[in-house]
């Protein structure tokens, strides 16, 4: 239920949009397709196709040789190989910015051991941000057992019992990924990661490795030292690539992705040249390069040129920007807004002040300063807030915090929120 917004925040929380409805009130009318896209269409059909294998160029995509993490390969393949012979590994912490390679690695890895023909090996991978819950991790998890858990209904210790119970029962040797575990742990708190890792002789003769993928350096900080000392991990850490690794990759995997002679090797050098500058970050590369052929094929290019990325990466910016807002919590949307307020920036107490007015305003419950704190990390991480620590001399130090994106496109995604109307 939508509640009416407090006048001061009027321009951030609109409820409703003055002579629209929600609903279509003349199905015939949407059914007929207007002049303009029909053009659309016939263009598209008439035009020239630049892919090949649009594919190869998706976040999904795992290409069968991962250039440049030979090394990083073989220690993920180290540290799993006792399971060949029925023996633990080692937990396992694998760092890096987005886009290093980790998941691909990790991946890759697994599926070759599980092709090594150990009956009673199982690998679960699961994405932490996409499973969006404690009680939706396990749940993935116990899927992968063939453990039956109900879509909602039983606590987490429950699910828990269920899932050591068949580890146990089939003597199974379980390799858990969990990818982003750091929104986990930030979300939820370390029990479940703690319960994991002290399984022990409830699962035995079965056993439980777990292969933690952050893009957060500091995130062993955030663990009670009760889990960091049963933790008991192995870390590796993923270094970007270099402007010259990236331009090796866009070019392997654009003779996959586009028909030859497509794509022009100036434009690979720009497209590697832009990521390796700013991020040294394949996926988005990649994705770049997509969208530059995106680009080329709507304006009927028959060429992949620099200009068509530059037009990419004003679009791919754009966008990532906004799906990174979409798919935040509303507590840390909240911060976002307290942070807006401030257009010179501000200190850690005064955007705390600020975001508790507005949690009391939105009916929620404001989270302790230290989380909130923790929260700003994780905004600083993907881009959308500048929080430096400042050197105050004798004073000591504090930080500063500032929103870096357009403001414009904040007001555009808090409005499409219903859970941010404000009393």
């Amino acid at each position: 239920m939508l509640n009416k917004p407090h006048p001061e925040h009027q321009d951030y929380f609109p409820t409703e949009v003055e002579g629209r409805s929600p609903h279509l009130t003349n199905v015939s009318t949407a059914q007929r397709l207007p002049a303009d896209i029909t053009q659309i269409f016939r263009k598209a059909k008439e035009g020239r196709v630049l892919f090949a294998d649009r594919n190869a160029l998706l976040p999904e995509y795992l290409p069968k040789h991962l250039p440049f993490r030979n090394q990083q390969i073989n220690a993920v393949a180290e540290v799993l190989a006792p399971a060949l012979h029925g023996s633990k590994p080692s937990n396992l912490l694998l760092y890096g910015k987005t886009g290093t390679g980790k998941t691909a690695v990790t991946k890759l890895v697994l599926s070759k051991l599980q092709m090594q023909g150990v009956p009673k090996l199982t690998a679960s991978y699961i994405n932490t941000r996409i499973a969006n819950t404690e009680y939706r991790v396990l749940a993935e998890f116990a899927a992968t057992l063939d453990v039956k858990i109900p879509f909602t209904g039983l606590s987490i210790g429950e699910v828990t019992s269920r899932i050591f119970s068949m580890i146990r029962d089939k003597g199974a040797y379980a390799i858990l990924v969990l990818d982003e575990i750091d929104y986990l742990i930030s979300n939820y708190g370390d029990d479940i990661l703690y319960e994991f890792t002290r399984a022990g002789e409830r699962i035995s003769p079965g056993f439980l490795a777990i292969i933690g993928i952050s893009n957060n350096l500091q995130f062993k900080e955030a663990l009670n030292p009760r889990v960091l000392t049963s933790l008991g991990e192995e870390e590796l850490i993923f270094p970007p690539y270099t402007v010259q690794e990236l331009k090796a990759i866009l070019s392997d995997r654009s003779q996959i992705a586009f028909r030859p002679g497509v794509v022009l090797q100036p434009a690979v050098g720009l497209c590697a040249a832009m990521a390796g500058s700013e991020h040294g970050d394949a996926r988005r590369a990649v994705d770049l390069l997509r969208v530059a052929g995106e680009v080329a094929e709507r304006e009927g290019l028959q060429r992949i040129d620099e200009e068509c990325i530059r037009k990419a990466s004003q679009k791919a910016e754009h966008d990532r920007v906004e799906e990174a807002l979409r798919s935040l919590p509303v507590q840390n949307k909240l911060i976002l807004l307290a942070v807006s307020k401030f257009k010179e920036g501000t200190n850690t107490g005064q955007l705390y002040l600020s975001y508790t007015a507005l949690t009391a305003r939105a009916g929620l419950e404001a989270l302790t300063q230290r989380r909130v704190s923790g929260i700003l990390a994780e905004l600083d991480l993907l881009g959308l807030v500048e929080a430096a620590v400042i050197s105050k001399g004798r004073r000591g130090r504090t930080k500063r915090i500032k929103l870096i994106i357009d403001p414009i496109t904040l007001d555009r995604v808090l409005r499409e929120d219903p859970d941010l109307a404000i009393n």
